[in-house]
């Protein structure tokens, strides 16, 4: 573990959100991306009328002011010390004290293996499962729960990105509820279909993350002077295309090749192993933020096959998610919806792994959060809590379109 006095602190950084106008000031923003390591982008300056958040180096403040004066760009300060918000969010860590998980503190990735273990202790048929291993040698650890033979089966990847921690917290919450909840809907999920749960499929991210920095987003592998891979623009989905990066240091680097990444690589060849085998027909992927729900394509606004299915699927989940708190969401391809990007799970599950249902969550706070990354523990149950519902709302729509027949 890294000395409190090693991890890296952000006093005093500013965290602006700015409106691009023109095609002068969208080349401004891309410029200063490649070549400032004082600033680090939220996204990419691509066209006019687009926002962009970028958090800006104390020391660099002045200039960047000067820049957005200069190039009459408009934005705001959304925080004026970042560290502030870190210190925070860190009142509500709990301890790693054994297998002890709640959701109204984020938790160790110790405290959520030692949970699953005693998951599996507990309660039958919840079976703890490896994918594998790390770049530096951690398991990662997911639970499969079945309890009835020749089920379908649903996919849950959490954690693929670092720094989103209320990714893992909700995949944890799903999976107690589908354990222990006794409401009808939620018992026909959990009775009817398998599950198979990985929240952290980045455990040296997100172990970093609470230890080093956290709002580090990739792996841990060396590259270069950098460290870390986008595991999530590593797949083999028009790898190295468009919205992801071959700089080793950029934020989207996508890795030396498609599973490059140990953990990519090792999430794949359980699909590859078992999508047919344990009749894997739905794939979800939870991040943060943007409140979203999308399926493929990122890379290309080409039409998958069934998109009027998943259109219908994914409208289904929003309606009945913000029944449940009034939380606004929007809908469609993630080319369409987010931006474009490649390499990523859903699209390669959908593809290559066959899955027809692949979809994935960018969960609260909305686009235009001041919140970002660090979401205040005290949402972590109503997140929970909306997300089941669209959980039950994807599979029983997808039932009644004929995909787990």
């Amino acid at each position: 573990m890294a000395a409190s006095e090693d991890r890296a602190r952000y006093d005093h950084y500013r965290l602006y959100r700015v409106q691009l106008v023109s095609d002068e000031q969208v080349r401004m923003f891309q410029d200063l991306e490649a070549k400032s390591d004082s600033c680090t982008f939220y996204g990419h300056a691509r066209q006019p009328g687009q926002e962009l958040t970028i958090m800006v180096a104390a020391s660099k403040v002045a200039d960047f002011e000067d820049l957005l004066d200069r190039f009459l760009v408009s934005g705001r300060v959304l925080e004026y010390n970042m560290q502030d918000m870190i210190d925070s969010e860190a009142k509500w860590i709990k301890p790693f004290e054994g297998s002890d998980l709640d959701w109204n503190h984020y938790h160790h990735l110790e405290t959520i293996y030692a949970w699953m273990d005693k998951l599996s202790a507990e309660h039958s048929g919840v079976t703890v499962l490896s994918l594998g291993t790390s770049y530096e040698g951690l398991p990662i650890k997911g639970v499969k729960l079945s309890r009835r033979p020749d089920n379908k089966a649903i996919f849950v990847e959490g954690g693929i990105h670092a720094r989103e921690w209320i990714s893992p917290a909700t995949a944890t919450f799903i999976l107690n509820q589908l354990i222990t909840s006794t409401d009808p809907r939620i018992v026909n999920l959990a009775t009817n279909y398998d599950w198979f749960f990985f929240p952290v499929v980045n455990p040296d991210g997100y172990k970093f993350t609470f230890e080093g920095d956290r709002l580090w987003r990739k792996n841990r592998k060396p590259y270069g002077l950098c460290r870390g891979v986008d595991l999530n623009r590593n797949f083999a989905s028009n790898w190295g295309g468009i919205g992801s990066s071959d700089d080793e240091c950029s934020y989207d680097f996508c890795g030396g090749s498609a599973f490059s990444e140990p953990e990519a690589e090792a999430l794949a060849n359980f699909i590859r192993d078992n999508a047919e085998k344990e009749r894997i027909r739905t794939y979800i992927a939870l991040h943060s933020y943007s409140q979203l729900l999308m399926f493929p394509y990122g890379h290309t606004p080409q039409k998958v096959p069934n998109y009027e299915h998943l259109k219908l699927i994914t409208e289904k989940a929003i309606s009945a998610l913000t029944a449940v708190h009034g939380t606004s969401f929007q809908g469609g391809s993630k080319y369409e919806t987010i931006y474009p990007s490649s390499g990523g799970s859903i699209d390669w599950a959908y593809n290559e792994g066959k899955i027809p249902v692949s979809l994935t969550f960018e969960l609260r706070g909305p686009p235009d959060s001041e919140d970002m990354f660090i979401l205040p523990a005290k949402q972590i149950t109503p997140v929970g809590e909306e997300t089941m519902a669209a959980f039950v709302a994807i599979v029983e729509e997808a039932e009644r379109l004929g995909y787990y027949k």
